[in-house]
């Protein structure tokens, strides 16, 4: 069987727990598979090596171009077409199925919006969670928007949360695994991190219009609600009818409710720290 004419760029730093997984899902189907590391000190760059996948090192400069516009510009540029995958991602057989189908022809669309499958605290959430990643790009006809976030704390070399800029774009229906084997106490130190970068947008409201320009129709809505933890909460497990997940439908209302509470804190403390 051919390879998908796409190559898989992985953005990593310490993904040693779950890079075999990523790499290990994708290596067969496509033609390159790329892990862009930003000097791990755990086993990420020996595991993926192992498995096949090209390793190139990145250094950030603290400047725009941020990493992955950096891997639209210099991974493998003569290939137009990318997948992002985050090192805890699997893309289904079910989206290498669909991509074959669109791939056997032709491609028009710029970009593709593919659906992502999230697992929290150990089980596949099928109701709370929604979400789509502009993850499949034509580097000719996508980039990520240069905005003036440097300056905030929480994001560092990653774009924020929002979507690159497309010249057309097509929504796919099978899913890209979302499936973090690192303890949650992961999660709640990057989700910290997050919120410091969310608060700080709170308080520099120029730059956090650009930035919701940039996000999707759903996150541009939310940008707008008030009272955010209860109505993340309310979303999540009532209206997504994320109790149907059971207590791990119930962890993540609470833990994205906490999530956005952290925002609101943090921004209040940045005000007061202003004013006086």
């Amino acid at each position: 069987m051919s390879k998908l004419p796409i190559v898989v760029a992985i953005p990593t730093k310490n993904e040693a727990e779950n890079i075999a997984a990523a790499v290990g899902s994708v290596i067969d189907h496509f033609e390159a598979v790329v892990v862009v590391d930003s000097d791990s000190t755990d086993d990420t760059r020996r595991i993926a090596a192992g498995l096949g996948a090209d390793i190139v090192p990145y250094d950030w400069d603290g400047k725009y171009p941020k990493k992955k516009q950096w891997c639209l510009d210099n991974v493998r540029p003569e290939m137009p077409w990318l997948l992002f995958l985050d090192g805890d991602e699997t893309p289904s057989a079910e989206l290498i199925a669909e991509l074959r189908q669109i791939f056997s022809r032709p491609v028009e669309v710029a970009a593709f919006d593919i659906p992502l499958g999230y697992w929290f605290a150990g089980k596949r959430l099928r109701h709370g969670y929604t979400i789509v990643k502009r993850a499949l790009l034509d580097r000719n006809r996508c980039h990520f928007p240069v905005l003036g976030d440097l300056d905030a704390p929480g994001m560092g070399e990653q774009e924020g949360h929002y979507q690159p800029v497309a010249e057309s774009v097509r929504s796919l229906r099978s899913p890209i695994e979302h499936e973090d084997l690192d303890p949650v106490r992961t999660w709640f130190d990057r989700h910290n991190r997050y919120a410091d970068w969310e608060a700080w947008l709170e308080l520099h409201p120029e730059v956090r219009e650009e930035i919701r320009l940039a996000k999707t129709r759903q996150g541009q809505l939310f940008h707008k609600a008030p009272f955010k933890p209860l109505v993340s909460f309310g979303y999540a497990y009532l209206y997504k009818r994320g109790f149907l997940d059971g207590r791990a439908g119930l962890d993540y209302a609470l833990a994205m409710s906490f999530y956005r509470w952290q925002i609101g804190l943090k921004t209040r403390e940045g005000r007061r720290a202003r004013s006086g």
